[in-house]
């Protein structure tokens, strides 16, 4: 069970990190949020926005990071 708390606070760690870095950073870094699968409708006084390819883009990093981090870990 200490193995999975380190984990945690690693990921929570991990979690406020990130928070801290949108808050703070108007922009996303490397374009994210822009990619062209990102998906943007713009009407009269309606904007749909669903950010595809940046939610993609960023499960495969962080598997690759999880990943790494468990095979390191054993």
């Amino acid at each position: 069970m200490e193995g999975i708390g380190k984990t945690l606070i690693l990921i929570g760690l991990f979690i406020v990190l990130v928070g801290l870095l949108i808050t703070f950073f108007e922009k996303l870094p490397f374009g994210l949020g822009k990619l062209p699968g990102d998906i943007y409708i713009k009407r009269d006084n309606f904007v749909f926005y669903f950010p595809l390819a940046t939610s993609i883009l960023i499960s495969v990093v962080l598997s690759l990071i999880f990943i790494l981090l468990s095979k390191i870990s054993k």
